[in-house]
């Protein structure tokens, strides 16, 4: 493993898609950003896909990340909304791709047991823990930037615990490979 690695976390939405940087250091954690982007002033569902990946290209560029931690989609009731928060995980997922970066998929409760302890814990509890484990003097109100930081730090602490990881693809050709069904 490399001594200082960069891991973009996101969390994925069409409304507010929270992401953070995390720079790990040997032991030593730095947050390089922490924010959202900002959705709901466009009005098509296209064009908000369109912002996500021009987005998160430029983050990507920004920042050459090592590695994309994304919290995947969870299953609710509203399909409609599944459906749309699926593509815009994907959106994210194929930028990472383009720039050959190697994508991590974390199950909310996953992240949130990793940071918390419980995998039931709500999004405060998330934030809070995230202000005390890496000396945040302050964390944005919304709570999809610590979401998206939530899920860099989930990698990181399972790197170190490869046996706990989600689902990792480091190309197209493996997540295909993956994920055949997908391919239709």
């Amino acid at each position: 493993m490399k001594k200082e690695q960069i891991i973009l976390g996101v969390d994925p939405g069409t409304t507010i898609m929270g992401f953070g940087i995390l720079k790990v250091s040997g032991t030593k954690l730095e947050v390089l950003e922490l924010n959202t982007v900002m959705l709901h002033k466009l009005n098509n569902h296209y064009l908000k896909l369109q912002k996500i990946f021009e987005r998160s290209l430029q983050i990507i560029d920004e920042y050459n990340p090592d590695h994309l931690a994304i919290e995947a989609p969870f299953f609710g009731k509203n399909v409609q909304s599944m459906l749309k928060l699926g593509r815009a995980q994907g959106v994210v997922m194929s930028a990472a791709l383009y720039r050959d970066i190697p994508i991590t998929e974390y199950a909310p409760k996953k992240i949130k047991q990793s940071i918390t302890g419980k995998g039931t814990a709500s999004k405060e509890q998330v934030s809070f823990m995230l202000q005390q484990m890496l000396n945040l003097k302050t964390v944005p109100k919304d709570f999809d930037a610590t979401d998206g930081l939530a899920a860099a730090v989930c990698h990181h602490l399972q790197s170190k615990n490869p046996l706990q990881q989600g689902k990792s693809y480091s190309s197209w050709d493996a997540f295909l490979k993956a994920n055949p069904e997908r391919k239709k």
